[in-house]
């Protein structure tokens, strides 16, 4: 572990990730990915959809075979799994997640994947935000 991995553990270790904050159903991965809004950064690419029903955020990973073996797979996930855990208390609203990591996440440094989820998770709360605000078109 890093200094820097350390460092953010040790700042929330009381953050709990629960089994409400997961996306776990592939009909509920098909819906963000087919109707959701996508925001690119460096390493990962951020897929998100509000929800009309629950409280809260819902996030899933897709890691592709691509990316590498099982073990390198498995670790760009609990990477990404704690910059969200560190992260989550930032997004309120009831949105389901997906993020999807790139190639480059494999050597990007833990400090940067936060940044980045952190930055993804401001433009999803303003996105609802600018959503909401947003007068509906009546439907007849």
């Amino acid at each position: 572990m890093t200094e820097v991995d350390d460092q953010h553990s040790r700042a929330d270790a009381g953050a709990r990730w629960s089994r409400d904050h997961r996306l776990l159903k592939h009909s509920d991965f098909e819906r963000v990915y087919r109707t959701g809004r996508r925001h690119f950064a460096a390493h990962i690419t951020v897929f998100s959809l509000p929800r009309e029903t629950g409280t809260g955020p819902r996030v899933g990973f897709t890691v592709s075979r691509a990316l590498g073996g099982a073990v390198e797979r498995n670790r760009i996930r609990r990477r990404l799994r704690e910059a969200v855990r560190l992260n989550l208390k930032n997004l309120h609203t009831a949105v389901d997640v997906v993020i999807n990591p790139k190639k480059s996440a494999i050597s990007a440094d833990f400090a940067q994947l936060v940044m980045e989820v952190t930055e993804a998770f401001q433009k999803i709360e303003q996105s609802v935000a600018r959503s909401a605000r947003a007068p509906r078109a009546s439907q007849s």
